[in-house]
């Protein structure tokens, strides 16, 4: 389908703010025109990322939500720490706990990169199943953390579904 068709599809639903999330939204070359199109008509553009993939080439208007993967994940290694200087303000950084380990990996990251000041939001999720979200509020409270707590929303909407929501 043309990006131009997608773009007007999108625009049909006239919602201002678009999150373009989904596996990796950075791995598809058409990515890049469709949310270009869509700044073009006006339009609040998200991005969902992995944090695996450059995001310097995304026009600066787009508000970036990039993961940093915890070692729990088994994907920490794949962190494109570069990727960290092509924040702003309006991005947000997130990571998804497994347990304790986790937590202080990302705490220690916060810190010693000092991404509070260099981001709009710190967000931080236990893995759905695994980590009481309970004990993950302990943490970062106990640890005056300046992140939010969130949890995977369609994990709560709809649990067991992990393709398609």
């Amino acid at each position: 389908m043309p990006i131009a068709e997608v773009a007007d599809i999108v625009r049909g639903y006239r919602c201002d703010l678009i999150e373009v999330t989904g596996g990796e939204p950075l791995l598809q070359e058409g990515v890049y025109p469709l949310m270009d199109a869509l700044l073009e008509s006006g339009q609040t553009v998200m991005v969902e990322t992995s944090g695996s993939i450059d995001v310097s080439r995304l026009d600066p208007r787009i508000i970036k939500i990039m993961d940093l993967k915890c070692p729990g994940s088994g994907e920490c290694a794949r962190n494109l720490w570069g990727n960290l200087d092509h924040l702003t303000m309006r991005d947000e950084i997130k990571f998804v706990v497994a347990d304790r380990a986790d937590y202080e990996w990302a705490r220690d990251t916060i810190i010693a990169r000092d991404l509070a000041p260099r981001v709009n939001a710190l967000l931080l999720s236990p893995v759905f199943g695994q980590l009481d979200p309970a004990a993950l509020a302990a943490w970062i409270l106990e640890d005056r953390l300046p992140a939010r707590m969130q949890l995977q929303m369609h994990k709560q909407i709809w649990p067991g579904i992990s393709r398609g929501v």
